[in-house]
């Protein structure tokens, strides 16, 4: 038995008065992946526990089987694994984006325009970190590079005891209301105010704005988080797992549950990653003896917080064409049962461009017991159906094992 999850990160959306009160799902032509909902079974699942925020890291936590009240340690460390910054037991590790921000004199009257600094690349990216940790690092705090806009920062002997705001959840606002609050806030603001000025006249950031691009003139941090230790995927479930995903956060879920990594040529956690390469690569994966295959694709979430509404819909559709289409295919060769999903992680509505807590909808096709229905795939059709995981991490345990516990729903 083959296993394959197809996480469109952020596809979830709410009704959009421009798409006749229907969301990007509804509206956005995907063929195959109704034909696996008409042939399957479609649901609702509550990837995001109560009282956590809705981040893609306890999101996919929770879809991968982990119990994010029991196994998140903060979202930045799952980073921090994947490239290969290595943690003491008692050292803190920070996100640190490369954000734009506006131009005021005083850094708290300052606002958010892009959370990723125009995607700037990772080469870039990595000449200002080294940039940063020549002026602001030193023997208790490093940095390090990671992709694109998202990047590390280990502190040793630092805190998780502060209220740090992801950058994403405050895309056009005054950032004065938003600034790290608790301990060793002062000092953490203190490196992002110094930040600024070291960024704001690098060579790097004048290139940027003379192609038309946005300068990453500053660092914004959060995603606190101690060390984190995941039961293997392979104890948990029995099954030979592989992550491909261009994202960091879950190359880091990845190590952190002893799964393998596949780096895909071309994937860049966008709508222009390399679609294709990622199908091939979950089948090459499973032809060579792996069981289970979860196949990461930010795309549509990266559209959502950049309020990209054509591109939403787009993505989506290259999932269905580039993605599910090829993957289902060569399955149908293997001459051997297998189950597919596709799900995403949590909303992104265009509306807010940032994350909500709301349950998303799961389809699960199997090749050897094909059902007949005329349901789509998208959150209207899913609420119509009887199926509810209230507890996400159980989802994944129904995906592999059948199993199913009686407090789901």
């Amino acid at each position: 038995m083959k296993y394959v999850v197809v996480l469109g990160d952020g596809m979830a959306d709410e009704p959009i008065d421009v798409l006749g009160n229907k969301t990007p799902l509804q509206v956005a032509k995907k063929d195959n992946i109704n034909y696996l909902a008409k042939k399957g079974e479609v649901g609702l699942v509550k990837t995001i526990p109560d009282g956590l925020s809705p981040g893609s890291d306890t999101a996919n936590l929770s879809v991968l089987g982990y119990n994010p009240k029991k196994y998140y340690t903060g979202r930045s460390p799952l980073e921090a694994l994947s490239i290969g910054a290595e943690m003491q037991d008692n050292d803190v590790s920070f996100r640190c984006n490369f954000v734009t921000l506006t131009e005021e004199n005083v850094y708290a009257d300052k606002s958010i325009i892009d959370h990723s600094a125009d995607e700037i690349t990772t080469q870039e990216a990595d000449e200002l970190i080294k940039y940063l940790e020549q002026y602001l690092g030193n023997n208790i705090i490093k940095f390090y590079t990671g992709t694109s806009y998202r990047h590390a920062i280990i502190w040793n002997g630092g805190s998780v005891d502060v209220n740090l705001t992801p950058p994403h959840d405050i895309l056009e606002k005054n950032i004065k209301n938003y600034l790290p609050q608790g301990k060793n806030s002062e000092r953490i603001t203190q490196m992002m105010e110094l930040s600024y000025k070291l960024l704001k006249d690098h060579p790097i950031n004048i290139k940027r704005k003379e192609k038309g691009l946005r300068p990453a003139n500053s660092i914004w941090i959060w995603g606190e988080g101690t060390k984190p230790n995941l039961t293997s995927f392979y104890e948990k479930y029995k099954k030979k797992g592989t992550m491909i995903s261009a994202v960091d956060l879950l190359k880091g879920i990845a190590i952190a549950a002893d799964m393998k990594n596949v780096n895909v040529e071309g994937a860049t956690g966008n709508i222009d990653t390399n679609f294709e390469g990622k199908a091939k690569a979950a089948i090459k994966a499973l032809k060579s003896g792996e069981d289970f295959v979860y196949v990461h694709l930010e795309a549509p979430d990266e559209c959502g917080h950049r309020g990209e509404l054509d591109n939403k819909i787009k993505s989506i559709e290259l999932i269905d064409s580039k993605v599910v289409k090829y993957i289902k295919e060569e399955l149908d060769k293997f001459g051997e049962d297998y189950k597919i999903m596709v799900l995403p992680d949590h909303p992104t509505p265009l509306a807010i461009r940032t994350h909500t807590n709301k349950a998303v909808p799961y389809l699960i096709y199997e090749s050897y017991k094909e059902k007949e229905s005329n349901i789509d795939y998208d959150e209207q059709s899913a609420k119509t159906t009887n199926n509810v995981f209230l507890k996400g991490h159980e989802l994944m345990d129904y995906f592999l094992n059948n199993l199913k516990e009686e407090t789901s729903c």
